[in-house]
């Protein structure tokens, strides 16, 4: 039965469950925040949304590797490492891994909600669950850390986020042009539509394929 879920679309009725549940959870988590800034229970709750941040992760990426793909296998989207970075910030409240939970969460992993680059079965499939899950509990991570437990992001942590984008940037667009993929959709926009739709060609071509070569003969 889950198997035979009608296909995903943008802003259909799963996409605005998807949103509502993220306003709800961001308001409840703020909330819950502050109440518990200074005591105990914080903490626990901390260890509680990391744990269950690294669950989804390794749920996910087991998932995505079977079958072992080259284009869907390997962890080198921002999505697979915010919710890891945001677990670790959520256990030793590090402020360079804050950092990187909140301009990677919040200003990138945020797009999922508007324009999300997901297709295949609806809800209840894996495939939607596992997407959203870890979309939104890396933001929710965000907003919890910043408006709830109170930590705070400055120029510094801006650029060590920028540094690290950058690094990330670099290996992972190495990578798909030796491999022929687009992970981060840095080497092309993805094939659903998104706000990269409305930017110039990118990089120096309009295809929308990662594997344009093989289909255009560029």
């Amino acid at each position: 039965m889950v198997a035979a879920a009608a296909e995903f679309s943008q802003y259909g009725p799963s996409h605005w469950l998807a949103v509502g549940v993220f306003a709800v959870g961001a308001t409840l988590l703020v909330h819950l925040g502050r109440n518990q800034r200074t005591t105990a229970r914080a903490q626990r709750f901390s260890r509680f949304f990391a744990a269950t941040l690294l669950v989804v992760s390794a749920v996910d990426l087991v998932y995505d590797a079977v079958p072992p793909s080259l284009e869907r296998s390997v962890p080198l989207h921002l999505s697979d490492l915010v919710p890891l970075v945001a677990a670790y910030a959520l256990l030793f409240r590090r402020p360079w891994a804050h950092a990187l939970a909140y301009y990677w969460g919040l200003a990138l992993s945020t797009q999922a909600l508007i324009s999300p680059a997901l297709t295949g079965p609806d809800f209840p499939h894996p495939n939607y669950l596992l997407f959203w899950g870890g979309h939104l509990l890396a933001v929710l991570a965000a907003i919890y850390l910043t408006w709830g437990l109170g930590m705070r992001v400055d120029w510094r942590s801006y650029r060590l986020a920028i540094a690290v984008t950058v690094g990330w940037a670099a290996v992972t667009m190495t990578f798909n042009t030796v491999a022929g993929t687009n992970y981060g959709f840095l080497n092309g926009t993805s094939d659903t539509a998104s706000i990269l739709d409305v930017l110039g060609p990118w990089p120096g071509t309009s295809c929308r394929s990662p594997h344009c070569c093989s289909r255009c003969g560029h």
